[in-house]
């Protein structure tokens, strides 16, 4: 049985990773703080092939590699507006742990290192149908890590340590870890919840996007292909006929969810536009899209009717709900006497 470490194994697109690989015959070690819940993992946490590591990316046992075939590298803070409110703290996760990691991975043996990376590295793309070879030009902190990981894990491929990088495209649709900050997911809940629909930045800029499943069926593709075809190699994730202009998604939720108010933001105009070809990963790897994101609406429109998930569940807004920890983590130190905090509960 092949043995395989995901990391960001609690996250929006690691849990059904976790569950697909389980569901395949795969060992899984799922890494992750749980700062969103164990809950989360709910539906797979009794499965005898997983082994749970509660860990921080940037201090694990690196032993917890040793005959691991594959890893899966998802962790790190997962959004542009949760990368800004530390970029050295965002720098020392997302890259030089996921740095840690790949070198260790290569050191303990292990074949096959995927990366996930994220379509934002082009940033304010020079052009429409942008190529992997084409210039990364990232406008954040998150997106910019990403490019420092791509640049130090590249070169460490050989016919011993195969490495795979992934830039998926904007992710949406239902998942056990939901997140509520992304762009057709937020939009449909707030569609639902308040019948009002808010357009950023103008609404102009471009954006390919992708259901989750389909960013779990590239992992698997990524993990079983043959290393000629994939080894030091980097894949858009997504299709051409889901390049989207941001305003273009509002009146896809209207579809669905009708009387609905749309309104501009009147912002800065948002600086990331990029239209992304997927030819690549089509021709060599076989990949096409399952869903559409009608579909992905339509999911979480009715999953929001069943109580299913909970549009003011905080643990789906990952920038409030680090910002909550962090708040919490200070009032905590600041309460703790001698060590204890029950301590001041009952004097």
């Amino acid at each position: 049985m092949k043995r395989v470490l995901v990391t960001g194994a609690g996250g929006y697109i690691g849990v059904p990773l976790c569950a697909q690989l389980l569901k395949d015959g795969f060992a899984v070690l799922a890494l992750d703080r749980f700062f969103f819940g164990v809950d989360k993992i709910a539906g797979i946490r009794a499965n005898p092939n997983l082994t749970l590591l509660r860990e921080d990316l940037r201090t694990f046992d690196l032993t917890a590699l040793k005959d691991v075939d594959a890893v899966c590298d998802l962790a790190g803070l997962s959004n542009d507006a949760t990368s800004e409110i530390d970029p050295a703290l965002t720098t020392d996760i997302n890259t030089r742990g996921a740095l840690r990691t790949a070198g260790a991975a290569k050191e303990m043996g292990v074949r096959r290192y995927v990366y996930s990376s994220s379509a934002s590295t082009y940033g304010d793309g020079a052009k429409e149908g942008l190529v992997e070879t084409d210039e990364l030009r990232p406008q954040t902190e998150y997106a910019r890590s990403k490019v420092a990981v791509e640049e130090g894990i590249l070169p460490m491929a050989s016919r011993d340590f195969e490495v795979v990088v992934l830039r998926s495209s904007t992710v949406y649709g239902l998942a056990p870890r939901m997140r509520f900050d992304l762009a057709v997911n937020i939009m449909t809940m707030r569609a639902w919840k308040d019948r009002l629909i808010y357009v950023m930045g103008g609404g102009q800029q471009w954006r390919p996007f992708v259901h989750v499943n389909d960013v779990v069926k590239a992992f698997r593709l990524a993990l079983d292909a043959d290393a000629a075809k994939v080894n030091g190699e980097v894949f858009n994730v997504g299709s051409e006929d889901q390049n989207y202009q941001i305003q273009r998604l509002a009146q896809f939720v209207s579809d669905v969810i009708p009387n609905v108010v749309v309104h501009q933001i009147p912002d800065n105009p948002d600086k990331r536009s990029y239209n992304v070809s997927f030819a690549k990963i089509r021709e060599r790897l076989g990949f096409e899209p399952s869903r559409r994101i009608h579909e992905g609406i339509v999911e979480i429109k009715q999953a929001l009717e069943r109580g299913q998930v909970l549009a003011d569940d905080p643990t789906c807004f990952t920038l409030q709900w680090y910002q909550s920890i962090i708040s919490w983590g200070e009032r905590i130190r600041d309460l703790t006497c001698r060590g204890s905090l029950l301590e001041v509960l009952t004097s």
